[in-house]
Formats: C-alpha cells, structure tokens, sequence
C-alpha cells in the first residue's frame, strides 16, 4: 500500500514512521562506519547478540558491530508491523533497511521479533545460535527499554513509573509541542511503583538471559556483555538517579556484578556497565525535565565541540573498549567498574554552564539559549522525518 505519510505526534511519541527516511537514517550509519576511522579489532568478535536492536543505542550498536568490527548479528526486538493502512514502527522500517544493507553486503543478519522479557523468545534464541552461528556468542548487547514487563514466571504483568522518591518534585518542564517552559510537579512514587520500576528497568531479565546462554554452553571463551545505562547530572538527578528508574539502575549495577563472576569463572568472560550519555532517543523523550535538559545541554557541548551523537557514542565505545580483549577493558573502566562514555557530558565546565543557563530558561529565551530546535527536528527524525534528501509530499509504499 502507497500513501502520503507525515508526522503525527502523540505526547512524547510520534505514531507514524517514514519507511525512506527510516532507511536513509540506517544508510547515513552505515556510511558513517565504513568511513570513519578504522576500529582496531583485538579480540576475536565474530558473532553478536543485541538484544533490543531495532533504535536508539542498540541499533547503533548493531551497525558497529556489523561494520567496525565485521560481526554476524542476531536481533531480539518487538515491533510493529503496518496494518490497516497504518505505518509500521520505526523499529521495524530500520530493521528491515539494516538487513538489506548488511546481506548485500555479505554478513549474516537476522532478526526474532517478539518478547525479549518471555522464555520463549530466550529459547527461540538459543536455537537459531545453534543452527546458524555454530552455537557461540562473543558478545551480548543488552539494549531494552520497555514501560513494561510481563514475567514468565509469574505470569504477572508490571509497569514502570517515571517519579521521584520520598517528597514531591518541582521543576521546569519543557512542552516539546510548543515550546512552552513551565512548571511541573511529580507527587512520589510508592513502595509498589519503586518495586515494579525495579522490575521492569533493573537487572533480573539480563541476569536470566546471561544465566541461560551459559547452561546452554553458548557464550564463546572471554565472551562479553555490555548493557547501557545513564547517571546524568544536577539538573536530572530527582527524576533520574534518585528516582524510581535510579532504583532500577542501582539493581542493574548489582547485578552486573554478579554477572561479572559468573562469566569470568564458566569462560573468562566479562560483564560491563556503559554510562552513556544523553542523547535524543524515543525513550529519553519520555523522562521528566529530560527535553529541556537536552536542549541546552546539546547547545553547550556544540559550541565546545564535544557533542556527541548516538552512533557517535557507540563508535567510541567499541573503539576504545569493545575492540580489546577483557583484561585489557578492566584497567580502562572507573572505579565502580563502569565505562565511562558519559565523560565529556559530565565535565565540570559543560555542567556549570547547564546550571546557570537552567536558571535562566523561559519560554521568550530558550531559542536563544538552548538547542531547542534542533530538538524538535532530531526527535522527528528518529522516525524517518525532517531529512532533507526525502520528499515527503510523494507517496511511499509502507507494508514492507
């Protein structure tokens, strides 16, 4: 089915997708790797687990792995297809678009759709490693970002709140729609919403995940896992890390370290935290406060020449530690074990202007003082809008 498709946002979402501009999106990354500075692979990564693939740094993830260090893929995501004249998600169109790119390209690149959080999908996993990747993984990618979680072994289904802990929170807020900076309060989440946070966002699904690549004697000799998380300054600190999703990333962290142990005893392995930082994703648009901060914080990094995309964060990150082999990693991460490419966010000159610029932000201002348009176009073209090499006004066809 052909038809004229335009952005429509909903809240912090849009709910249509531009199947052209989804594809010229994973082509740009593509581009990117295959002409930026060469990574120098050190250890022997041939075959990629990314579990939740399909956007934002798992995607990007994939396309390093794929053409920074010539890996075979495997991609675990839930996304969906078009419908009834309804376009299907960007997840989906970038999906597809990728696996053109890389098969033409001669590398192995498949995808199982469905729930990464279910048994069945983990063991559906299992054995297409088995049939297709001569039953071993080098490295898993842990990528999830879902607002809920059905537990196979509870058969219960749980939600996760985006609030802060202890007393109610008031600050600015930015309507992305408008432009409009205001006032916000956030009443504090209770015990169950805490728990179910932590149930949702923390570590248990990747412990299980790792737990059951290891019974299965899939993980490769040193195989690694990373998954992604975020610290954040000041300005988010009451929404984010001592927040109800900051609960959910302390149980992470603990249970990275517990991952850890298990996979350097069964095969010298290693599991590693990356402290990212912020970035424009479908995900990060849907926390409190976190447009604004984007905004100016993007502003202040540009004009210090330190900005940072997402396949530029990835890029790094498998250039200067995921190309080595893990002992080699363990002398370059931080003190809690974390790899820290949130660094040039965090510096004290980049978190000072922040703060004196948030005091400062209002509605009259902040096209002056922050990167707010930029915002509203990045975010869109998280969907396959706002490029300038796609005519929007043509007819595309989106039952792919």
């Amino acid at each position: 089915m052909k038809i004229k498709v335009l952005p429509k946002k909903k809240g912090f979402i849009c709910t249509t997708s531009h199947p052209i501009g989804c594809q010229k999106n994973i082509l740009e990354q593509i581009e990117n790797a295959k002409n930026g500075k060469k990574i120098n692979v050190e250890n022997s990564i041939k075959n990629v687990l990314i579990i939740g693939g399909s956007t934002g740094y798992g995607l990007s993830s994939r396309v390093l792995a794929t053409y920074g260090l010539g890996a075979n893929t495997l991609n675990i995501c839930f996304e969906r297809k078009s419908v009834k004249g309804r376009t299907a998600s960007a997840g989906w169109y970038n999906t597809i678009a990728f696996e053109d790119y890389a098969r033409k390209d001669g590398f192995y690149a498949e995808t199982i759709l469905g729930d990464a959080f279910s048994d069945e999908i983990k063991e559906q996993t299992i054995q297409k490693i088995k049939s297709d990747l001569e039953g071993k993984i080098d490295l898993v990618v842990y990528s999830l970002a879902s607002p809920k979680r059905i537990d196979p072994r509870e058969g219960k289904t749980y939600s996760s709140v985006l609030k802060p802990i202890g007393s109610k929170f008031s600050d600015k807020t930015l309507n992305t729609d408008t432009g409009v900076v205001s006032s916000t309060e956030i009443d504090p989440a209770n015990q169950e919403e805490i728990a179910n946070t932590v149930k949702v966002m923390g570590g248990e699904d990747w412990s299980w995940w790792i737990e059951k690549l290891l019974e299965e004697n899939i993980l490769s000799n040193e195989a690694m896992t990373v998954n992604y998380s975020y610290i954040g300054p000041k300005a988010t600190q009451k929404v984010y890390r001592t927040g109800t999703i900051g609960e959910a990333k302390k149980d992470l962290e603990k249970t990275c370290v517990a991952i850890n142990e298990k996979m350097k005893n069964a095969v010298g392995g290693r599991a590693y935290i990356s402290v990212n930082k912020a970035v424009i994703t479908q995900a990060s648009s849907a926390i409190p406060i976190f447009p604004l901060y984007v905004s100016i914080l993007y502003k202040i990094m540009k004009q210090q020449g330190t900005h940072e995309d997402c396949f530029q964060q990835i890029y790094r990150l498998f250039e200067i530690f995921l190309s080595k082999k893990p002992k080699e990693i363990d002398s370059l991460v931080d003190e809690n074990s974390f790899i820290r490419i949130d660094d040039l966010e965090m510096k004290k000159e980049v978190q000072d202007e922040v703060d004196k610029i948030w005091k400062e932000v209002n509605s009259e201002n902040l096209k002056t003082l922050s990167d707010f348009e930029n915002y509203q176009k990045e975010f869109l073209t998280l969907y396959g809008f706002c490029r300038q090499d796609v005519d929007y006004e043509q007819e595309v066809e989106i039952e792919k």
